[in-house]
């Protein structure tokens, strides 16, 4: 009984292979830095220009604004970690610091996930319904919409941790990513792992699946409507009022799917750990410069900002 108690002793630390190259860590460092920086900086520009120009006191903008102060906090779960590893070579973190930053990337992308279906739901209501549109998108709904996001990615993630936090990791301490995700950790486990990863997965395609079907639902509709307008110049204006979310949408989902769709074979783990920076590094970035560059009214949000 000693021995096998022994034999299932969990490991304190856990060990980040991260990208298995230690003689790049200086240069990855310098390349991920600055994408961070300006991640944050780009992230937390759009809520300051939301909550203070008057003109974006809106309900597109307003779930920007979310969006992109989830953004900011959804990349500082993983990038800041990984920077200090790539600097000092200290690839291991503590049991419970693996299950924390796992909680709160988890419930930060679902969220993300809520949010983007809200976005694409509103765009359908101001190009499809737009007689209807400020009755159908007030204030209190807006917040509601919100609410229910942040709370939605609270309650899926919870019981995917609670299930994770009760396994016996003691096969080995070595995961083999740059994050603690979820399906690295439970290949770690000496227990029977297909109940778990059933729930898992059950849990994960509600918190995943339900708001793309959404997201794409609203997309049909509103290229349908556009297609149906007679000049080329409206169809433009309508298709660049949901533009930059539609490419923010095929970033996100694009890589996600890319990676949790890839079978779980060690040879295709440096594949999976690429697409897995598009979603945790890339999409980030995105947000703030498709809606920056090619939005009219946030430049010239950024122009009033800058001149005052």
């Amino acid at each position: 009984m000693g021995r096998e108690e022994e034999n299932h002793t969990a490991p304190v630390v856990f060990i980040l292979l991260d990208f298995n190259h230690d003689e790049l860590r200086i240069l990855l460092f310098i390349l991920f830095l600055p994408i961070y920086i300006v991640t944050v900086a780009g992230n937390i520009l759009i809520v300051i220009l939301v909550v203070l120009d008057q003109h974006l006191h809106t309900p597109m903008y307003f779930f920007l604004g979310n969006l992109s102060f989830l953004e900011t906090c959804y990349s500082s779960t993983i990038i800041p970690r990984m920077l200090v590893s790539f600097l000092s070579g200290d690839k291991t973190i503590s049991v419970n610091g693996c299950l924390t930053q796992f909680y709160f990337f988890g419930y930060l992308a679902t969220t993300e996930c809520y949010f983007l279906a809200v976005m694409a739901y509103d765009r359908y209501l101001a190009i499809c319904r737009p007689l209807h549109y400020m009755m159908l998108m007030n204030g209190r709904i807006c917040v509601l919409l919100i609410a229910v996001s942040w709370a939605s990615g609270s309650f899926t993630i919870s019981v995917v941790i609670v299930l994770v936090s009760q396994l016996d990791l003691c096969e080995s301490n070595k995961i083999n990513h740059f994050f603690c995700d979820v399906t690295a950790m439970i290949r770690l486990s000496c227990n029977d792992t297909h109940l778990i990863e059933m729930t898992t997965f059950i849990f994960s395609s509600i918190g995943t699946m339900i708001p793309l079907l959404i997201t794409l639902t609203s997309y049909v509709c509103i290229i349908r409507s556009i297609l149906r307008i007679p000049s080329t110049t409206g169809k433009q204006k309508a298709f660049s009022t949901c533009s930059s979310h539609l490419i923010v949408v095929t970033c996100f989902y694009g890589s996600l799917m890319v990676v949790y769709i890839l079978p779980n074979k060690s040879s295709l783990s440096d594949l999976k750990k690429l697409f897995s920076l598009f979603y945790t590094l890339l999409t980030p970035l995105v947000n703030p410069l498709v809606y920056s560059l090619r939005n009219k009214e946030v430049k010239e949000a950024i122009k009033k900002l800058l001149e005052w």
